[in-house]
């Protein structure tokens, strides 16, 4: 009897300790934000507030997007170093009927920039919400 009643406690002690490690690992609400590489850093050019309405943007050019025009960033200059891995986070959907996601480009040493949605396609300046 008393060892029908010592395993009895002891399997409920089993079911109760997995049922709290499997409801503290995600919840249904919750929002996992993740970064996507987008490359190792090459080198930046900018371009100064006249020609694009008013912004300061800086042209990031990765092993990925080796051209300069697929990536902007708001800025006068870049602290990223040659060979620094880069990655795209969202940060927050800005709010509306259909809302924008807004991304920041970033390194693993904690500089980072506010993507912008400029980008130079046939020698125009064009805004786009995508990359």
């Amino acid at each position: 009897m008393k060892k029908l009643l010592f395993l009895a406690l002891i399997g409920v002690m089993l079911s109760c300790s997995t049922s709290n490690k499997s409801a503290s690992l995600l919840k249904e609400d919750e929002l996992l934000i993740t970064r996507k590489y987008i490359g190792d850093f090459l080198d930046y050019s900018y371009t100064g507030p006249q020609i694009t309405g008013g912004h300061d943007l800086i042209w990031i050019r990765t092993t990925i997007y080796n051209t300069f025009g697929e990536i902007s960033a708001f800025g006068k200059s870049c602290e990223f170093s040659a060979g620094d891995r880069i990655y795209l986070r969202p940060t927050k959907a800005t709010p509306g009927n259909y809302g924008y996601w807004e991304y920041q480009i970033e390194n693993d040493k904690s500089v980072n920039y506010i993507m912008s949605d400029y980008k130079y396609q046939n020698n125009v300046f064009v805004r786009s919400r995508d990359l």
